[in-house]
This record gives structure tokens, sequence and C-alpha cells, in this order.
């Protein structure tokens, strides 16, 4: 019985965590990208959006580690979005990544 407790106490702080950190890439997201992304599109250049099958087609490496193709586009830049490095620490950089990353595969809804 100890153990089915600390297995569902895992459970729940993971689960936490997660949420927790969808939230503050969603916060991060509104207050830098928003602008340009709303909801997933591009105002900058409509075919580049945020939807998984652009980021397939537009960045480098995303078949292959997407979340990483992400952080490099958001530290970096390119084109017409400028870096983020010196806006963004790199922890709030792998947030909001990941939650580009989460919304990407949810479809933005």
């Amino acid at each position: 019985m100890k153990n089915l407790f600390i297995i569902f106490l895992v459970t729940c702080i993971f689960l936490s965590a997660t949420k927790s950190a969808k939230a503050d890439g969603r916060s991060i997201f509104n207050s830098n990208c928003a602008a340009c992304h709303l909801a997933g599109g591009n105002a900058v250049n409509p075919e580049k959006t945020l939807q998984q099958n652009a980021l397939k087609q537009y960045l480098a490496n995303y078949s292959t580690d997407g979340e990483a193709a992400i952080i490099t586009q958001v530290t970096n830049g390119k084109g017409a979005m400028p870096p983020f490095s010196d806006r963004l620490n790199s922890f709030e950089i792998s947030e909001v990544s990941s939650y580009v990353e989460a919304m990407s595969i949810e479809g933005w809804s």
C-alpha cells in the first residue's frame, strides 16, 4: 500500500510540474511571441506558422528533435524573426519552446 501511495505522489508531482511548465511557457509566449504568432499563426509571413506541418517544413532538424529545433530558432532567430537570446534566458527559451512544441502537436486548440 505504501508503494502505491509513493507512485501516486510521484505521478501527481510530475503532472503538476508538466502543467506548470506549460503555463510558464504560455506566459512567456504571450509576452514575447504572440504579437507575431498569435494562435500559432505568423503575422509577418503567413506560410511560416507554428503549426506542426510548417515547423517540419521550415525548421532545420525539426524531424530529428522538434524542441531543439525550436530552441535554435528562438535563440538565434532567422530571416524576419529576431534572436531572443538577448531578451530571454535559456530557461525561458526552453519553456517557450516546450510550449510551442506542445501546442503544435495539439493543433493550437
